[in-house]
């Protein structure tokens, strides 16, 4: 059984994949939990947020730094991926229409009248 493995370059990358999406998924549900309010996706999209977060944080951090290595496995890689995928999460609140909704006229609301003598109460509807 000591002669069934893959060659050790190829589980140097799988081990690294590996990490790369343990890490991914526990930024991103760290962004998600201190940006407050609901969030949109389900867990691929935090996975994939997350993942794309550490990337582009660790990246980042790595340019600004004169190409010091920064991992995810290090306190500064869990802050730097950490406030990557809060900034991927914000552009997408921004971009889905949670926060600016241009053109869309506010809900109606439904507004009982009490004066009325009906068998069954009718609601009206107006605008704000």
């Amino acid at each position: 059984m000591d002669g069934l493995q893959f060659p050790e370059q190829a589980q140097l990358v799988f081990r690294d994949f590996l990490v790369w999406v343990g890490y991914g998924t526990i930024v991103g549900l760290l962004a998600k939990a201190i940006m407050p309010g609901r969030d949109p996706g389900g867990p691929v999209a935090t996975l994939a947020m997350g993942i794309t977060g550490v990337v582009i944080g660790c990246g980042v951090w790595s340019l600004f730094s004169h190409g010091e290595r920064v991992t995810p496995i290090s306190p500064l890689g869990l802050f730097a991926g950490t406030t990557g995928a809060f900034v991927i999460l914000a552009f997408y609140r921004l971009l889905a229409g949670y926060w600016l909704a241009e053109g869309v006229p506010p809900p109606r609301r439904r507004v009982a009248r009490p004066n009325r003598r009906r068998r069954y109460p009718v609601a009206e509807y107006y605008d704000e």
